[in-house]
């Protein structure tokens, strides 16, 4: 069918273009294998329930081991609503306290809503220590903010 020359030539055309595929086009995507980026994460709780809130501690000290430590992911705890009362560092449960110090230690940034402290009339210094206000008033507009920067989203 092909005489030799044109065999080798097509050969030769098979052989480059495989070659080609096998090398990245850019070299960020092969920084990127190497070097994965944090996976970020987003917790958000809201209810009044104390065995939901201390579910969703364990989970995040579950998820941060998971992942294969702190340096591995960015996790984001947003509080709002009722679940401010279940914070509040003279009246947290027990093993509330022991989770949440256990997350805050693997570098859980944990914020509450200031539309909520104003509320509940509380300020940061009523609440568990590592709090700190949402960088938006409206917890949900900073719920919505992070989910842009490509936070993913969980509500146990």
């Amino acid at each position: 069918m092909f005489t030799s020359p044109t065999r080798a030539l097509v050969l030769c055309c098979l052989f480059l273009t495989t070659s080609l595929l096998a090398v990245p086009l850019d070299g960020d995507r092969a920084r990127a294998a190497d070097n994965q980026e944090k996976i970020k994460v987003l917790y958000h709780v809201d209810g009044k329930d104390p065995d939901v809130a201390k579910y969703a501690l364990a989970l995040i000290s579950k998820h941060i081991d998971a992942e294969g430590g702190p340096d591995k992911i960015d996790i984001e705890l947003v509080v709002h609503g009722p679940a401010l009362e279940l914070f509040e560092k003279d009246k947290m449960d027990p093993e509330m306290t022991k989770r949440f110090d256990q997350i805050m230690e693997k570098g859980v940034k944990a914020e509450m809503c200031q539309v909520s402290m104003k509320a509940f009339g509380k300020t940061i210094e009523n609440l568990a220590k590592g709090f700190v206000a949402t960088l938006h008033p409206v917890a949900v507009k900073r719920i919505a903010d992070l989910q842009k920067e490509g936070y993913l989203y969980i509500k146990p």
